[in-house]
């Protein structure tokens, strides 16, 4: 019998027992064309269709006489998934008990034939050169941190705290001082002959990276990542990193997954910013990607921040990144403000931080952070306080702008005769103020100035050097012309009543961010908060501050300090899932498991673990994943067949949620 050649055809499928490898024979007018990487398509026989895929690898020759299907089409010359592409999404799908499928459907971007067209038909690219004024520019930057352009040149991982200062690129642009030193480490990771990867959260981010970059790197070698661009343009920048070049790769969370050739690089902008958790399953947040990236490719990694998360905090202490300070510790003035004798308890904006911001307003930009936008974005009944919410949904009640009709947050809806469900109350009272009502409030105080609102709605990309107020949320705060001339930080009280495990964390973090657009020596406020992360703000002592966290948390068995799984689904399909969890990882201790509780029509259970028992947890949990989904497809004879997804399971929630 002739010896057939076999396709390996991993199915793009979300059906979790399809997450495999499945033999196809290779017909003889598709010899040529099916070459490991392409898209196919490929019969299944279990639901009588076919499917896309890509083609793994080819098998070795098989002369039995098993059945096989064909093969139905080569979709595509292109070999888009790379072995080292499909290791990683493997590697990232164990880890999270997910499917490798999902993980490329991330990766790599819908196929576009006109881009793909031109790609083929254009000449390759060359390979890039940096100029030796760029390379002695990107080791002036790097030496202000002793040993690191060697770090990067010995692939070594890396905690490195951005210098929290505003810079501004030889055209005028304002830029943060972290993307100087971004662009610096990718600039000699590019001039060594290897690819770089920088992976940050959002636009505004990418924007200035790429501003940092233009001037150093060639534009042909220069490739954006962007969830924001077309679909041709996202294809085309993809096809680019599949070149036998290296080049430099900019753009979000699934930048981390570019499958460029020789890679050098790859860093991670300020990764606490929960835009880098993936939110489509398996849920591979951006920071871990990027380990196992770099434990597969090799290469440098930096984590880089103006704060240090708990996450890469502990890495640190276990030796897996190195801790690397700058030759010269640099930090903003921090100020904690404070209402003073005979002011009222309730002032928002004390009159220190009023008066820093009348004389800072003499010669530039102040930068005051709120947390919501909007106007009122809390009404409560004005007779017992009571929150406001809405008779259709139990939204809460917000107000647009002064005088207008409250609507609802959640639905929508106009809440034109509102009674209070406590008191019987009728009228509203304003329990916050948000960005818009705070611009109207500075406005009135600060007669003649100009007041700008920067928020999800009112994006600013930057602000003039000139006496201006800007009231930005968090995260939105667009940077100066020389630095704001004082930032004036509100509302930190209300940030830390949320009830997030992390959110210390995150106030240290929007606070740091916005400090670090302040001019070299501009004081920056922040107002009604103490303890120990207004301390850290304001002696800057991010690294200390995460120890004291984990330190904190590792009696309670709260993440970081172990991994978290979310089990949920059915009640018969959660507790089979435990129960063969308990069977095949015996180590567990017997408080490892929280619930099953309701939650959402269904039950939720939580497993804590330790990391070493990390592969055989998601195994166990993966494969009760898969029994439930085939018991589900297969209903018992005479009885209907069930909903296709009884049991979901997400590994490292970032907090203990039931």
């Amino acid at each position: 019998m002739t010896a057939r050649r076999v396709a390996r055809v991993l199915i793009d499928s979300p059906l979790p027992q399809l997450d495999r490898l499945f033999d196809y024979e290779i017909p003889d007018d598709l010899a040529s064309a099916a070459v490991p990487g392409v898209r196919v398509r490929v019969p299944l026989r279990s639901a009588g269709r076919v499917v896309d895929g890509y083609l793994v690898e080819i098998g070795d020759p098989d002369a039995s006489d098993r059945p096989l299907s064909e093969l139905d089409a080569v979709v595509s010359p292109v070999p888009v998934l790379t072995a080292g592409l499909y290791a990683l999404a493997r590697r990232a799908a164990d880890r999270a008990a997910g499917s490798a499928s999902d993980i490329l459907r991330l990766a790599i971007p819908r196929r576009m034939v006109r881009a793909e067209k031109a790609w083929l038909a254009a000449e390759a690219p060359a390979r890039p050169e940096v100029t030796e004024e760029s390379l002695a520019w990107a080791r002036e930057v790097l030496s202000a941190y002793p040993g690191l352009a060697e770090a990067v040149d010995a692939g070594e991982r890396l905690a490195v705290d951005a210098p929290p200062s505003p810079a501004q690129l030889p055209d005028g642009t304002p830029v943060g001082s972290w993307a100087v030193f971004l662009a610096a480490a990718a600039v000699q990771t590019l001039g060594s002959g290897r690819s770089a990867i920088v992976a940050m959260p959002d636009h505004r981010d990418r924007a200035q990276l790429e501003a940092a970059l233009a001037a150093h790197v060639p534009a042909d070698a220069l490739v954006r990542d962007d969830a924001k661009r077309s679909g041709p343009e996202r294809y085309a920048a993809f096809l680019r990193t599949l070149a036998a070049v290296p080049c430099t790769v900019i753009g979000n969370r699934s930048a981390v997954y570019a499958p460029v050739s020789e890679l050098g690089l790859v860093a991670l902008w300020d990764d606490g910013d929960p835009l880098l958790a993936e939110p489509l399953s398996p849920g591979v947040h951006a920071r871990d990607a990027a380990l196992l990236r770099q434990e597969l490719d090799g290469g440098a990694l930096i984590f880089a921040g103006h704060t240090r998360t708990t996450d890469v905090e502990r890495l640190v202490a276990v030796g897996w990144v190195r801790d690397l300070p700058a030759a010269r510790r640099r930090s903003p003035r921090v100020v904690l403000s404070a209402t003073r004798e005979g002011e009222s308890r309730g002032a928002r904006v004390p009159s220190s931080a009023f008066a820093t911001a009348r004389e800072a307003l003499e010669s530039g930009p102040v930068l005051v952070q709120v947390a919501r936008p909007g106007y009122a974005p809390v009404l409560v009944c004005a007779q017992c306080r009571h929150p406001a919410r809405c008779a259709h949904c139990g939204g809460p009640l917000h107000a647009a702008r002064p005088g207008a009709v409250p609507a609802c947050s959640w639905c929508g809806r106009a809440a034109t005769r509102w009674a209070c469900t406590e008191c019987s109350g009728t009228l509203l009272r304003m329990a916050s103020s948000g960005s818009e009502r705070t611009a109207d409030e500075l406005g009135r105080a600060f007669p003649g100035t100009r007041v700008i609102v920067a928020d999800g709605d009112h994006p600013v990309p930057q602000v003039e050097a000139r006496p201006t107020l800007v009231v930005a949320t968090r995260g939105a705060e667009p940077p100066a012309v020389g630095g704001y001339r004082a930032v004036i930080l509100l509302d930190g009280d209300r940030m830390l009543m949320a009830e997030d495990l992390r959110i210390g964390e995150s106030c240290l973090r929007w606070w740091s961010n916005a400090a670090a657009l302040a001019a070299p020596g501009a004081p920056v406020h922040l107002v009604g908060v103490g303890g120990a992360v207004a301390r850290a703000l304001a002696t800057w002592t991010h690294a200390g501050y995460a120890r004291a966290e984990l330190a904190d948390r590792a009696p309670l068995r709260m993440p970081p300090t172990v991994r978290v799984a979310a089990v949920d689904g059915a009640r018969a399909a959660v507790d089979a899932a435990l129960m063969e969890l308990r069977r095949s990882v015996p180590e567990l201790d017997a408080e490892a498991v929280l619930g099953p509780l309701p939650r959402n029509d269904a039950m939720r259970a939580l497993v804590r673990f330790d990391y070493g028992l990390g592969p055989r947890v998601a195994e166990s949990l993966r494969a009760s994943v898969v029994a439930a989904a085939v018991k589900a497809r297969r209903p018992a004879k005479g009885r209907p067949a069930g909903p296709a997804n009884t049991l979901r399971v997400r590994v490292d929630v970032p907090d203990l949620d039931l």
